[in-house]
């Protein structure tokens, strides 16, 4: 029997999947989860782990993936198949990276899921050696991109750093420099710079990354 642990923080998904799978001959759904720190429990009153955990990738308390090392120390057999709705290949390409066996569209049919857990529980390899390299390569480069843009944002100045806060705060040229106390001189000087230590060509395109790396904080966000 291939026992599997669910992990999903739509019951509407996760439930209807778990029934279904516990009426196939050979599997039984031993633990199923909303949130990371729900699977953490549930896998720690396991006897033995669980073979295979179906894990998606989004959840209020981290990542799906987050739960590969708890699953493989349950059980260093333990395979992780993720089910995510994500098309962006990086996000997928971090889920191998950090350890998932496979990654499956939500909208795969039941057939390719069971199919692929069965593979799985027995020690196959679903993805083909090339597809895992270039998504090791897509981290690879991912985390470069992450460390090079880290970087920039370290050699803004604490002023630098409120201009962009502003920026975000939808502030024009003239409500920052009254914000800041400065003439809009500065304010523009401040923002040039901004831009060369970003190497970006506009005021939009470096509140955008500012914002994708956590510099800066949209109200309401």
């Amino acid at each position: 029997m291939i026992r599997l642990l669910l992990l999903d923080d739509h019951a509407s998904s996760r439930i209807p999947l778990a029934l279904v799978l516990d009426q196939e001959p050979d599997l039984s759904v031993v633990a199923q989860a909303g949130t990371l720190a729900e699977a953490r429990r549930a896998l720690g009153g396991l006897d033995g782990g669980a073979d295979v955990a179906l894990l998606d990738l989004d959840l209020p308390d981290g990542s799906g993936t987050d739960l590969i090392d708890d699953l493989r120390a349950a059980n260093r057999e333990a395979s992780a198949l993720v089910l995510t709705a994500h098309s962006d290949k990086n996000r997928l390409a971090g889920a191998v990276e950090a350890g998932a066996s496979s990654v499956l569209n939500k909208a795969a049919d039941l057939d390719e899921i069971t199919n692929a857990i069965r593979r799985l529980a027995a020690g196959e390899q679903i993805m083909p050696p090339s597809e895992v390299l270039e998504m090791v390569r897509l981290a690879v480069k991912r985390r470069e991109q992450d460390r090079d843009a880290r970087a920039a944002l370290a050699r803004l100045t604490r002023r630098e750093l409120e201009v962009l806060q502003a920026l975000a705060d939808g502030l024009n040229d003239k409500e920052i420099a009254r914000r800041l106390r400065v003439g809009p001189g500065t304010v523009r000087s401040h923002l040039t710079g901004i831009l060369t230590k970003l190497g970006v060509e506009s005021r939009l395109q470096a509140l955008v990354f500012a914002l994708r790396h956590g510099a800066v904080e949209v109200e309401g966000r």
